[in-house]
């Protein structure tokens, strides 16, 4: 079974126990790392509440946490990467969350198994990761 197969299976197993799971950050201190993120994403609910506004590079934080990787309703510019890996069952959970986050290409060249594949987000997270992940997990259903 390839690498990508095999990662989708764990990502799609995963996800009941993962939409349960608490984040293991620091809710406080990843709103301040957000700082580094609201240059290209916002936070805005489906009812217009606005968290922060958007910026028009990347997609609406806004339900980040399970959803399925490079889909987002409205958002055209995710890489082919990122939209092939979320096809191939990615979603986005605290594991694989903090892993792009801190080295986009990177993660995405290992589940992917393409040593081309590349992230549209070039910006590698300073700061904990868990930390913005807790955060964001409070924007949702």
């Amino acid at each position: 079974m390839t690498r990508l197969k095999s990662f989708a299976i764990a990502a799609v197993m995963a996800v009941p126990f993962a939409a349960q799971a608490e984040p293991t950050g620091d809710a406080d201190a990843g709103e301040q790392n957000f700082r580094q993120c609201a240059s290209c994403h916002g936070v805005v609910s489906p009812d217009g509440e606005v968290t922060h506004r958007l910026a028009p590079t990347g997609p609406n934080l806004w339900g980040v946490v399970g959803r399925q990787a490079g889909a987002y309703e409205g958002y055209t510019r995710f890489s082919s990467a990122i939209t092939a890996a979320g096809e191939d069952g990615l979603v986005w959970d605290e594991e694989s969350f903090v892993a792009y986050v801190n080295d986009p290409s990177g993660f995405l060249r290992e589940v992917t198994g393409d040593s081309r594949a590349r992230s549209n987000m070039n910006h590698r997270l300073r700061g904990s990761a868990e930390d913005l992940f807790a955060y964001l997990a409070q924007f949702g259903e």
